[in-house]
């Protein structure tokens, strides 16, 4: 495949964690302009990766031409149309998330978006991408190897060489991930999979890591298209596991994945028999992060919103259907854990347990609709303050919300005395909207469709109600009619009194959560709450250095005052202690086991 663009990376210096990368564009036009983007698929925030790039050049022949910068991302070159013009220019890449770019002595990585200049006019022309080997050999001596899901042209053993992508926004979906990590593969489904992990200690228990994210990937794969394998979107895939001391996260690609965990999370090699090794908690979360991520590779990068059937990457992309593309997803990452046998039902209901509780203590929950909370992630979701769980609700957690009502109200029903699920519904929209001459893009109006056409009626009440209100979704009676007991206790302090608080030889306020006790004593994020005072006959005033010591010194009181330090003024605030049935949290148990599995293994 030739390619009229090519970008050249090399590394300029890795101990200034400074990438080099020449750009040469075929058949520019003239006063060619080249951008940037501010943002990156995935993620929906303004990050102006242009910020880290500097020294931007240019030469047409042996001719130096201008380069004038029209915008914050933009840039004009003065060249004359159709001689090829090479330009040159630094990224600075010390940033060690999924969504940017690093560089040092151990270790590349980076996303398109943070590296590889838009050719506007020459977008949907084939790119080249060269890895330069001799410019990224670690000064320790390691070997350094190449992991991407770019299609190779011609690398050597390690990766390095050139790739191609038939786009721009092919290339930018192929994050590169650098070093001498840790490499191992299996075929799920006939499928090629290869998982890197940078960072892991001697512990990792590498084989088992393997082993469970191909059963992820087969049930996965099953989920979607059963036994008719020729319709897999992808023909490999590559996971890029970067284990650190603490991080979290993942960030979908068409054919990879990008994803951080703290290194204890990691499977760990034991002295006795691997495959009885008790799985952590902080295992079973990454397993959750790698099947979420998977599952995006037909829900959000095949079936996707409309509004992003083109992306437009100098400003945001807004759509109002977030809460079915990362809520369902959210949905279905720990229920496929499930299906594929790494977690039991037990253990399924107990993640279950957490999101209803994060949900329900979020007084936002009442303000802003999942549909809300989407088109407006941009601003609230990826750009939270104190305030925020009082403004908006989450669309990865009352979004999976959604899909467990709509999962439990198809299945309570069934239709012409046969079981119908959100399986169908799902399998359904993927046959829809991701076969000729439709090629993904989706609206709500094709979820309601394919609704009205598996089960015969109107969903546009639940709709309206579940997406588009603010109610509470009718939670209980749908899990206690699959066999799920739902009990109410006594809530955490910290929720019973409506606060979010650090705790290091004092309380620190993070949060203060509308209508709550500490709303309603005056308390506000940014106070230090010092001590507590008792009245009556037995008045005392303590210290306190953890939010516990409350009732410790409180006792059997009903209010106290707090003393607090806010702006370094030390302020009294009267406090009526709520009763421990006032703020309940859920706990969810399996009432009939039957019912329960009927549910969950299908």
């Amino acid at each position: 495949m030739h390619a009229s663009i090519h970008f050249r990376i090399e590394a300029a210096d890795l101990h200034a964690h400074l990438y080099g990368v020449t750009l040469t564009i075929a058949q520019p036009e003239a006063q060619q302009q080249v951008a940037l983007p501010v943002w990156i698929a995935g993620s929906y925030m303004v990050r102006e990766f242009a910020k880290q790039l500097t020294g931007i050049t240019a030469r047409q022949g042996p001719r130096a031409v201008a380069v004038q910068q029209l915008d914050k991302h933009t840039w004009q070159v003065d060249c004359e149309a159709g001689e090829p013009v090479t330009l040159h220019y630094q990224v600075h890449a010390h940033d060690d998330s999924v969504r940017t770019a690093w560089l040092n002595t151990q270790r590349g990585f980076f996303n398109g978006t943070s590296l590889c200049l838009q050719v506007r006019g020459h977008t949907h022309v084939p790119h080249q991408l060269e890895l330069v080997a001799a410019s990224f050999q670690s000064s320790h001596g390691a070997l350094w190897q190449v992991a991407t899901g770019l299609t190779p042209v011609k690398i050597n053993r390690q990766g390095f060489g050139t790739y191609v992508a038939a786009d721009y926004d092919a290339l930018v979906d192929c994050p590169v991930e650098m070093g001498a990590f840790w490499s191992g593969s299996f075929k799920a489904c006939g499928i090629e999979h290869r998982f890197v992990v940078a960072g892991a200690t001697p512990a990792f228990d590498g084989e088992r890591l393997l082993r469970d994210t191909q059963k992820i990937c087969e049930t996965a794969i099953q989920f979607w298209h059963d036994k008719k394998r020729a319709q897999i979107p992808h023909k490999n895939y590559v996971f890029m596991l970067n284990a650190v001391a603490d991080g979290y996260g993942g960030l979908e690609h068409r054919n990879s994945t990008a994803l951080i965990c703290n290194r204890a999370d990691l499977p760990r090699l034991t002295d006795g028999n691997a495959l009885s090794a008790k799985q952590s908690e902080g295992y079973t979360t990454l397993l959750g992060l790698i099947s979420h991520e998977y599952f995006h590779t037909w829900n959000v990068k095949r079936l996707r919103p409309a509004e992003f059937a083109q992306y437009d990457y100098a400003q945001e992309n807004y759509t109002e259907l977030l809460w079915f593309f990362e809520g369902f997803t959210s949905y279905y990452d720990d229920l496929l854990l499930r299906r594929a046998g790494l977690i039991d039902d037990a253990q399924y209901l107990k993640l279950l347990n957490k999101t209803i509780n994060q949900v329900l203590q979020t007084p936002g929950r009442h303000v802003h609709s999942v549909a809300q909370s989407s088109f407006e992630a941009w601003t609230k979701y990826y750009r939270p303050d104190a305030n925020s769980p009082n403004l908006t609700v989450s669309y990865y957690t009352k979004g999976a919300l959604v899909a467990l009502c709509l999962d439990l109200s198809l299945r309570q029903h069934g239709v012409k005395n046969h079981s119908v699920s959100l399986d169908d519904v799902m399998r359904a929209l993927w046959a829809r909207c991701c076969t000729r001459p439709r090629q993904g893009p989706m609206q709500e109006a094709d979820v309601l469709a394919v609704l009205k056409e598996l089960t015969g009626r109107s969903w546009a009440t639940e709709f309206k109600a579940w997406v588009h209100g603010t109610r509470d979704l009718p939670l209980q009676p749908l899990l206690t009619s699959h066999g799920v007991a739902v009990h109410h206790e006594p809530a955490q302090l910290a929720q019973r009194l409506g606060l979010r608080v650090g705790e290091d030889h004092s309380v620190q306020i993070k949060t203060v959560l509308h209508g709550s006790a500490a709303h309603r004593a005056g308390f506000a994020p940014g106070d230090e709450w010092l001590g507590v005072e008792t009245t009556g006959k037995t008045a005392w005033a303590w210290r306190i250095k953890k939010l516990d010591d409350l009732l410790l010194y409180a006792g059997t009181a009903k209010k106290v005052v707090a003393l607090i330090s806010r702006d370094r003024q030390l302020l009294k605030l009267p406090l009526t202690l709520p009763n421990a049935q006032e703020q309940a949290t859920w706990r969810l148990s399996i009432d009939n086991a039957k019912q329960v599995s009927r549910w969950l293994a299908l």
